[in-house]
């Protein structure tokens, strides 16, 4: 028998493909229906096909032995490391968080993924739910969105106002500069990624009974508001890229490039016992860097 739960959510299947066939700008739609599985999308894009798996596994190995010398070099010295991963549904955050997790110690690095806020939190200062879940000595936490929702989706989707977004940005400097000069490692980075991969890696997700349940009414209504999406994200980068905490842009059209230069971005910004540089490699510029490498 059919699980009922299972059932409620199937409604949200097909509402991709029917967006792909009446509702995605035309350009788009010829992309995406005549690309071929390892193609780049992004006529943009640095690159015209994904990073091959050997040489991304070579590098990924290396990248992992730094990062389990970072995870032990907290836990001995009591550092407190945040990383704020964010971006457009399906730029490729939660992939990249396991990548940055899978060889570290759950209880010392751990992954905050907030639901929508309770009655009671909705009617808290905006940022408390957030410090609740800030690092305490030798721990890193790994957030999957952040306090900047309410620069972008909330913008978005009308659940903010425009005084409630204006307090927000006014307080959002002395917050950042709170956690930096009470020693907290800030890392912020800003996974972009393009409209024809997006609506790419939605269809998979539709296809995919496995993947079906990361199928939300956001992601299907935000299909539509890509340019709502754009101008918010846009002024939410000028507003908060600054000295103290600066955003890294991580163009991740191809995710294993996406994943070695934000694991990269993260093991640079801190000092640790053992660290090699040789081994961590050198960004690729094309890949991350300041805002101004953001693409619409």
């Amino acid at each position: 028998m059919a699980d009922p739960k299972r059932i409620e959510a199937l409604p949200l299947v097909g509402r991709i493909t029917d967006y792909l066939k009446t509702g995605a700008p035309v350009d788009i739609r010829k992309i995406v229906t005549n690309a071929g599985r390892k193609d780049i999308l992004d006529p943009d894009f640095a690159y015209r096909e994904e990073m091959g798996k050997g040489i991304y596994e070579t590098q990924m190995a290396q990248l992992q032995l730094q990062l389990v010398r970072l995870m032990h070099d907290v836990v001995t010295t009591g550092k407190r490391i945040v990383v704020l991963f964010e971006g457009r549904d399906a730029a490729g955050k939660g992939g990249t968080i396991e990548r940055v997790r899978e060889n570290l110690n759950p209880r010392s690095a751990y992954i905050v993924a907030l639901p929508k806020p309770t009655e009671r939190e909705a009617a808290q200062w905006y940022f408390q739910r957030y410090v609740d879940w800030l690092p305490a000595a030798g721990e890193i936490a790994l957030f999957d969105r952040s306090w900047y929702n309410r620069g972008v989706v909330e913008r978005v989707f009308g659940f903010t106002t425009e005084p409630q977004r204006n307090a927000f940005f006014r307080q959002l400097p002395g917050f950042e500069q709170t956690l930096v000069d009470d020693g907290v490692i800030l890392v912020k980075l800003w996974l972009n990624v393009g409209r024809a991969e997006q609506l790419r890696r939605f269809l998979d997700r539709e296809q995919d009974p496995l993947k079906q349940w990361k199928l939300s009414p956001i992601d299907v209504e935000g299909l539509a508001k890509w340019d709502d999406y754009s101008r918010a994200i846009r002024d939410t980068l000028n507003l908060s890229h600054s000295p103290i905490a600066p955003w890294t842009v991580v163009r991740s059209d191809d995710k294993r490039r996406a994943r070695i230069a934000a694991i990269q971005t993260i093991l640079r910004a801190c000092d640790f016992a053992g660290r090699d540089d040789a081994a961590i490699g050198q960004i690729d510029p094309l890949i991350a860097g300041s805002p101004e490498l953001l693409r619409d």
